[in-house]
């Protein structure tokens, strides 16, 4: 079990930011083999299909990302940086299943404006919305 307070904004926002610099190369890395492959790039008006399965493939990048490094380790790059730790609401490590739940849900929660994520300066344990709707929580490890 682990214990810790709640992540603010700033942290949590702070290690978005890092993991985007992450992502980003990433996608860059697939878009250069999806171009490879296919001797030109896709673009929605010229691709067809192509453009949807590029679209599939990068949403898949994105949340396998997310859901590889929290039920692996509870941590994605950024949050180490940051010191933050992704658990259920026990304190235990995320599952699949509650790590699935966080991702979609955190989707929803930083879309509009990061208005959902926002909310954990109204919630009384200091929860973000997403956090909330999959029993799930993230939290500041104390330490140097």
């Amino acid at each position: 079990m682990t214990s810790g307070t709640s992540a603010g904004f700033g942290r949590r926002f702070a290690a978005l930011v890092y993991d985007l610099l992450l992502i980003a190369a990433l996608l860059m890395v697939y878009t250069a083999g999806v171009v490879l492959a296919r001797g030109g790039a896709v673009t929605r008006s010229s691709a067809g299909i192509w453009w949807y399965a590029y679209c599939a493939g990068e949403a898949m990048i994105i949340g396998s990302y997310y859901l590889i490094n929290w039920v692996h380790s509870g941590q994605t790059l950024g949050m180490r940086a940051w010191r933050l730790l992704a658990v259920d609401e026990s304190g235990r490590p995320l599952k699949l299943t509650p790590a699935v739940l966080r991702l979609a849900w955190g989707m929803l929660a930083w879309a509009p404006a990061a208005l959902g994520v926002l909310w954990l300066y109204l919630d009384p344990e200091h929860l973000a919305l997403h956090d909330r709707l999959s029993r799930t929580r993230v939290v500041r490890l104390s330490g140097s």
